[in-house]
């Protein structure tokens, strides 16, 4: 503890201050060290390693189908993506063109992937800054994606239906018409999201002004997802280096200018309503075919350097392969979105006091495991 002197009358203390690992304003298991001088910040010191399980290095020992398995575990609610973003490397490492049937019907499931990500990071999003109500309006529309998810591969939220080649499984007879269901719903209550948070009088009071980030620290910081497109950095992966079928698509990039806590809060509104307007183009022209194509029981790439991007729904995720012609990768690295956009949470929250730390945070959604791997 330090003490100052201030205006020779009054002494002003720092404190060094705990928040987490088990603080319910975090998202995962993270603990920041604060330094405060009074309720104002003066340094946010991210601590991480409590959910730590060496996934990077799990991957040298397996192989290529088993490691999709395994960015389940990272960004958990970003599943379906990240494990299309290991099968792209793969199957263009191996030079695959997999069946149109495929890249549409990926395109569709990520879509659906991303809605149902940022309908959780809104109720949550609510909750951190006291608005509890939003929890349970995310969580009645994020449940029909799930039970969509469900019938499809069986599972909900570790998906894995993705394999390098292809699909597990062919659609679910019920899907087109299940998706088209919830396209329809929620067409009718993402405008209750603004009635009930976006225009809350309050709830802008918490946000406007708050943890700024300037377009050229976003890009000197890393920034990607809607944190970067927040500051009016355009970063979105879907339009500068497409995949899948996103290329037989039309949708704006959600980009604001103002580069604080509403902005990116805006960026995730606006993305669930071009998500959306993906899947409609995408949903009636399914084309017929194959769900996969054949490949080797063991897959072996051949010699050389691998990278593959996609925009998850926290930002770039990369899959750096280095392949020495085995059935294991000799080292692969993730670039996952959420570690570079938890190191500029000190430098947007400096000179703010704690209220303002926790909505900032939120705003930059983070999942924890996507960073400690």
């Amino acid at each position: 503890m330090e003490t100052s002197t201030v205006n020779n009358n009054f002494k002003s203390e720092e404190y060094f201050i705990n928040m987490g690992p088990q603080h319910p304003a975090t998202h995962g298991v993270l603990r920041l060290l604060l330094t405060i001088d009074g309720e104002t910040i003066k340094k946010v010191e991210p601590d991480l390693g409590y959910i730590h399980r060496s996934i990077e290095k799990m991957c040298e020992r397996d192989s290529y189908q088993q490691i999709v398995h395994l960015t389940d575990r990272m960004d958990y609610l970003s599943s379906n993506i990240n494990n299309e973003a290991v099968c792209l490397a793969v199957e263009n490492a191996l030079q695959i063109e997999v069946p149109d049937r495929v890249k549409v019907i990926r395109t569709i499931i990520g879509e659906l992937t991303r809605i149902a990500s940022h309908n959780l990071w809104w109720g949550v999003m609510g909750m951190d800054v006291g608005a509890l109500t939003t929890y349970f309006y995310a969580f009645r529309d994020r449940e029909m994606i799930n039970d969509i998810f469900e019938e499809t591969c069986g599972a909900r939220l570790t998906m894995n239906y993705n394999i390098p080649g292809g699909l597990m499984f062919d659609i679910h007879p019920n899907f087109v018409k299940r998706v088209k269901e919830f396209i329809a719903h929620f067409k009718t209550k993402l405008p209750e999201y603004d009635t009930l948070l976006t225009n809350n009088v309050i709830f802008q009071k918490r946000m406007r002004g708050v943890g700024m980030l300037s377009k050229e620290d976003a890009i000197s910081y890393g920034a990607s997802g809607p944190v970067g497109r927040g500051s009016g950095y355009s970063c979105d992966v879907r339009k500068l280096h497409p995949y899948s079928a996103l290329d037989k698509v039309t949708f704006n990039e959600a980009l604001r200018t103002e580069g604080d806590s509403f902005a990116r809060y805006e960026v995730r509104i606006q993305e669930m309503w071009e998500s959306m307007s993906i899947v409609e183009q995408l949903i009636d022209n399914i084309p017929e075919g194959d769900y996969k194509v054949e490949t080797n029981a063991v897959i072996k790439l051949p010699k050389g350097e691998f990278y593959q991007k996609v925009e998850t729904a926290r930002g770039e995720l990369g899959v750096y392969i280095i392949s020495t012609g085995t059935k294991n990768p000799y080292r692969l690295k993730f670039r996952s979105p959420g570690f570079s956009n938890l190191s500029l949470l000190n430098h947007i929250a400096v000179g703010g006091k704690i209220g303002d730390l926790v909505a900032s945070m939120a705003t930059l959604d983070l999942v924890i495991p996507d960073i400690d791997r």
